[in-house]
């Protein structure tokens, strides 16, 4: 209070209308306390914040979440899986789990998609995390609806192409190609196969989905190639047409001279290479001469 001015004008009675007040939040959040000596000091406290404050914020909007119905003019075949996230029941009968409501047709799910943050996981709409995938796969649903066994098809629809790591190794015979991607939907995924070519299209969670085609750098058989998809991955057995090895998985423009890969023991991190060291015919060592 006795910190003289620095600045020189005329006195003034009252505040002019166009120019507001200056604030005395700091003034009036003073607190005097006097010391066994009979010095006074002074203190600032935290004030709650003002009323026109806080009708001044905005909250952010909640996510829309598009729950996706089911279509019950289509046929489902029995075992079917459910293909809400969390939900683990398999289709018996329409009048079981479609018709009516009866206790077999509650769906309990996870409206929202899963979130993979530091190892930790669990889904976006509850707030229990884990961290073994296992139990993961345990986490109960905590929203209750209706089954999903044959989705409406929605133009409005939009879907997110993602990529996903491909690792491959090849044995004399075959040619084994890993594609990374987790809880893939196998009644809507396909993977065709053709003497020099494979289409690959993958269904994945969160309205996500991966496409690619391989064009081969050998020819194989497409009657005796196969595939299956597992919880994390889909595993592709490509039967060759014949034992030659294969340079590159898919063919290139580029030169690659006249050499020819070895086969693959272990593969890169997380394939399943042989355990043995193969060799083609052509690399057999030759008797010797007598």
């Amino acid at each position: 209070m006795q910190i003289l001015g620095c600045a020189i004008g005329s006195h003034l009675e009252h505040v002019p209308q166009n120019q507001a007040p200056r604030s005395t939040s700091s003034a009036a959040n003073l607190t005097l306390t006097s010391s066994v000596e009979g010095k006074e000091s002074y203190s600032t406290k935290s004030s709650e914040p003002s009323s026109n404050l806080v009708s001044g914020t905005t909250t952010p909007k909640p996510e829309l979440v598009v729950i996706e119905e089911d279509d019950l003019t289509v046929t489902v075949t029995p075992g079917t899986h459910c293909k809400r996230q969390g939900c683990s029941v398999k289709f018996v009968s329409d009048a079981e789990n479609r018709q009516g409501d009866g206790p077999g047709t509650v769906c309990t799910y996870h409206p929202r998609p899963p979130i993979f943050h530091e190892g930790s996981k669990g889904y976006f709409c509850c707030k229990r995390r884990v961290l073994e995938f296992d139990e993961f796969l345990k986490i109960g649903g905590c929203t209750h609806g209706r089954h999903l066994f044959a989705p409406k098809s929605n133009p409005l629809a939009t879907q997110e192409f993602t990529d996903c790591r491909i690792d491959h190794y090849q044995t004399p015979a075959n040619v084994h190609v890993s594609i990374f991607a987790k809880q893939v939907d196998k009644e809507r995924s396909t993977v065709i196969f053709e003497s020099e070519k494979i289409s690959i299209d993958l269904y994945l969670p969160a309205g996500k989905r991966f496409k690619r085609s391989l064009d081969l750098f050998g020819k194989i058989d497409p009657d005796t190639s196969s595939f299956k998809v597992l919880g994390t991955k889909v595993e592709l057995n490509l039967k060759k047409s014949d034992g030659r090895s294969w340079t590159v998985l898919e063919k290139t423009a580029q030169d690659l001279g006249g050499f020819q890969l070895t086969f693959g023991v272990g593969g890169r991190t997380g394939t399943i290479g042989g355990k043995e060291i193969i060799v083609d015919p052509s690399n057999q060592p030759q008797p010797k001469s007598q």
